[in-house]
Parts: C-alpha cells; sequence; structure tokens
C-alpha cells in the first residue's frame, strides 16, 4: 500500500470526546469485567483452560449475529465506496489494528483488489504489527494526523475498529474521515461508547468478558475478525469478483492458485480440465475472462470487453444483455 501525499497538519480540532469521558472507569465496560466462569483460572489443569476458552468462544458467533443488520449496511456502503473509485480504509489500534491489517492484506490475494482498495492504519504504524510499540494511543490528534496522510473523500469509507469503543486514537480518526466527508463506520464490543457518537453506523458485538480480564485479543478480536470477513466478503460478493460461491477472480501466482483457478472454472463451466487449461491460457490466465468466454460463448476479446463494462462483475459480464439496463 502507497500513501498518498502528505497533507498540511489539520488544525486541532475539539475533541468529539471530553477528556472526562475519554478516562471514564475502564472497569464500566463489559469487555474489562471479570468472567465468573473463569474464576480460579490459575489453578486449571490444560484440558480445564481449554475448555473455558471454548466454552466463552462459543458465544461469540451469537453476539456477532445480533450486529448482523448494521454489519448488512456496512457491506452495501463499502461496495458503494468501492464501485465509485473510493477505498475502505482501517484505522485501528493494538490488537484491533492487527485485525484491520490482516482483513486489509487477504482482500488482494482472495479478490486481486489493488492494494489501495482496502486499507489500513495502525497506531505506531507497521511496526506495532509485530510488537508492543511505545505510541500513543491516548492522543486523538494522533488519529487525525494519520487519517489525514490519506487524504479521506467523500468516496471513501473509514472502519475505526476498537474493543472498548473509547480509544481516542481510533476515535480522533474517524472524527476527521467524518468531518471530511468520508462515509464512517466502527466495530466495538462495547455499548454506548465514544466512538458511536462519531460514526454513521456502529457495529457492537457484546462479547461479554474475557477469560482473562481485559485481554481483548481473545474474544473480543475473533468477533471483530468475523466481522470483517463478513464485510470485504460481502462487499466484494456484490461487486461481482465472486461468481456463485466460488473465487473467481483469484490471480494464479503459485502452484496451488493454479490449480485452484483450474478447478474453478471446470466447477463453473462443466468443461473437462483440458479445456479448462487451453481457456485459461487464451485468456493470459485471467479466470473471470476465461468464465465469461465459456459460459458467454464468446472469444477473448469480446470478454475483456464486457468485463470492463461491468467493472469485473463476471455474472453481469456473462450476461451482457442486462448492462444497458
Amino acid at each position: 500500500m502507497t500513501p498518498t501525499m502528505i497533507e498540511e497538519t489539520p488544525a486541532k480540532a475539539t475533541p468529539a470526546v471530553s477528556k472526562d469521558q475519554q478516562s471514564a472507569d475502564l472497569q464500566s465496560l463489559a469487555t474489562e469485567k471479570q468472567n465468573e466462569a473463569s474464576e480460579g483460572l490459575d489453578k486449571k489443569s490444560a484440558l480445564e483452560i481449554a475448555r473455558i476458552i471454548n466454552q466463552e468462544d462459543a458465544r461469540v458467533a451469537a453476539a456477532v449475529k445480533k450486529a448482523i443488520p448494521e454489519i448488512a449496511q456496512v457491506i452495501d456502503v463499502v461496495a458503494r465506496s468501492l464501485r465509485d473509485g473510493g477505498r475502505l480504509i482501517y484505522v485501528g489500534a493494538g490488537s484491533s489494528g492487527r485485525i484491520a491489517a490482516l482483513d486489509s492484506a487477504e482482500c488482494p490475494a482472495t479478490f486481486s483488489t489493488a492494494p489501495a482498495q482496502v486499507q489500513y492504519i495502525m497506531c505506531g504504524g507497521p511496526k506495532a504489527l509485530a510488537s508492543a510499540a511505545d505510541v500513543n494511543e491516548d492522543s486523538p490528534e494522533m488519529g487525525h494526523r494519520d487519517i489525514a496522510k490519506r487524504r479521506p473523500t467523500r468516496k471513501d469509507i473509514v472502519i475505526g475498529i476498537s474493543a472498548s469503543g473509547r480509544t481516542p486514537y481510533v476515535v480522533g480518526a474517524v472524527e476527521y474521515a467524518r468531518a471530511r466527508g468520508a462515509k464512517t463506520a466502527s466495530i466495538t464490543c462495547n455499548l454506548n461508547t465514544p466512538i458511536s457518537k462519531v460514526c454513521d453506523i456502529c457495529v457492537v458485538a457484546e462479547v461479554g468478558p474475557e477469560v482473562i480480564s481485559g485481554s481483548t485479543r481473545l474474544k473480543a478480536s475473533s468477533a471483530q475478525k468475523m466481522i470483517t470477513n463478513m464485510i470485504t466478503t460481502g462487499a466484494m460478493t456484490r461487486l461481482g469478483y465472486v461468481y456463485d460461491n466460488l473465487m473467481v477472480n483469484v490471480h494464479m501466482k503459485n502452484e496451488k492458485l493454479v490449480e485452484r483457478g483450474i478447478n474453478v472454472l471446470m466447477r463453473v463451466t462443466g468443461v473437462d480440465r483440458d479445456t479448462a487449461i487451453r481457456t485459461i491460457k487464451s485468456a493470459s490466465k485471467s479466470i473471470p475472462t476465461a468464465v465469461v468466454m465459456l459460459k458467454a460463448g464468446v472469444d477473448k476479446m469480446e470478454a475483456v470487453r464486457r468485463l470492463a463494462k461491468s467493472d469485473g462483475n463476471v455474472r453481469l459480464a456473462i450476461e451482457d444483455s442486462r448492462l444497458e439496463l
């Protein structure tokens, strides 16, 4: 990912969250409370510890399920932003920032998106991904500064990820992006938090107290990973980068991906392996082009034209008559 030109330092904004709110007692948050189910954890056997963690993890999917209406809203906004030439920009700190980086990194490999389309901003920069960097998560001004470097516009959507929902760095970044016209959303694990006051859509997965109190790398991060998976998978599917439930936008960069591409083409079109291989070669190793060629019965040039006309939507490219509607 290549950042855009650095914008002039923005004037210091009045924080949307007061200092009193920022210093609110963490113990009032559900994710910071002590979990009764894991009391005496340090006296448990390995088997007991594993069972307790597993039982608590089983609560995550149910918590995410309650947030599905808001997740669906975010999916549609992300799809519209990317279709209009905008970007999805995640912002996070600590474990939440690492979840953001992971989802951003996996989109090009899964959907062949350009690296700039799905980005992340990590408090403390890339070095903070591998270690607990000495950075100030309590500075909304740092959040302002870092998001300003990406020049957010009305075409973009900025999603703040914060388990607590109160991380000033993330709140500040979302606040700045919204002021510049970007659509904004948040992913958190607590209700009625400061970030909910500065974003358009707030996705809340109430996973409750962690097995180790306050260790949001556990249930909270699992919920955040599930939600980011849903958002980008849903948006890319809406954009037509998935055909049926198959990964048609795969780039064949190694033997595993070559085999996946061949198998996808065989499943989608019903051709034999030799035909699939020949078509992929004639399509310049583009699976979307090969799919359109075989499904629509057209040559490579026409398949490429249809895909360009449909903004890469494979199904629309096959059903070319719909593009005129």
